[in-house]
């Protein structure tokens, strides 16, 4: 089997419907007529998956081959790749929930829960409007 080149892959054009490009190991572009996305299927505690690694041209080909191999070393040490991109979505949104507006918001709805919504929405107003 003949591995994709970069060529290849910025001159494919979608057809009516889905298809894919192989470049081995089990990535490929999938190419449909909204865009191209490159995906890698693999085995995982005997289930068949798919993972996304991007769209095609936001991820080039040698993104998409680094992304690959690095899923491919997570099931080597026993990690399922699909499930350390959800931890890793999570804990990034985890991070941004922990900003300082964040953490405001959460004391001011505990301190003012026996306050009428307009007194509420004024001092969140007011307090926006202090620069």
């Amino acid at each position: 089997m003949q591995k994709l080149t970069a060529t290849a892959v910025k001159q494919t054009k979608p057809r009516e419907s889905s298809y894919k490009m192989t470049d081995g190991g089990g990535l490929f572009l999938l190419v449909k007529p909204q865009g191209k996305y490159w995906r890698y299927d693999y085995r995982f505690a005997g289930k068949r998956k798919t993972l996304a690694l991007g769209v095609y041209p936001d991820v080039s080909l040698a993104d998409a081959r680094k992304s690959h191999l690095i899923a491919r070393e997570q099931i080597a040490a026993g990690i399922d790749p699909s499930e350390a991109k959800k931890i890793k979505r999570m804990t990034r949104n985890l991070v941004s929930s922990d900003s300082f507006e964040a953490i405001a918001r959460e004391w001011f709805n505990q301190k003012m829960s026996s306050m009428s919504d307009g007194l509420k929405n004024r001092l969140i107003n007011r307090s926006m409007s202090v620069k």
